[in-house]
């Protein structure tokens, strides 16, 4: 599984919500949008696509937690400099180093030139629980 993560910002900056910084320009999300899917038309016609979703933003999410025992229900969003899991992609590869050439793939995502971003780029890899072992030592 391929984990992609975001912050209520990053998706405000997408959308165009008022905010300290100004929205990304329509071109940049277009080129941001065009780029996944052709990340993910190429994983479907090379046979490794398995699943992939986006998530909504951290504003429509709920925490439960237990506190003495009960559950606590907390509305997002969270703090902005937390992130969350914005969407996942699926794979199914010959091996993990493989899964992780196709996420490092998304290093070149586009972004405004002029963006500033609140932390660097990343994305984790991880094999799925029950799945056939993947890891080389």
């Amino acid at each position: 599984m391929i984990m992609m993560f975001g912050s209520q910002r990053d998706y405000d900056f997408l959308t165009g919500k008022p905010g300290d910084t100004p929205p990304w320009p329509d071109e940049d999300v277009a080129a941001l949008h065009a780029f996944m899917e052709k990340w993910n038309r190429d994983l479907v016609e090379s046979g490794e696509f398995v699943d992939g979703q986006g998530l909504s933003a951290p504003v429509q999410a709920r925490r439960v937690e237990l506190r003495d025992g009960v559950p606590v229900v907390t509305d997002g969003p969270y703090p902005e400099t937390q992130e969350v899991l914005a969407g996942y992609t699926i794979v199914e590869c010959d091996s993990f180093d493989r899964a992780t050439q196709i996420a490092a793939l998304l290093a070149g995502t586009p972004h405004p030139q002029d963006a500033a971003l609140s932390h660097e780029w990343y994305v984790d890899v991880r094999p799925i629980a029950g799945g056939p072992p993947q890891i080389e030592a």
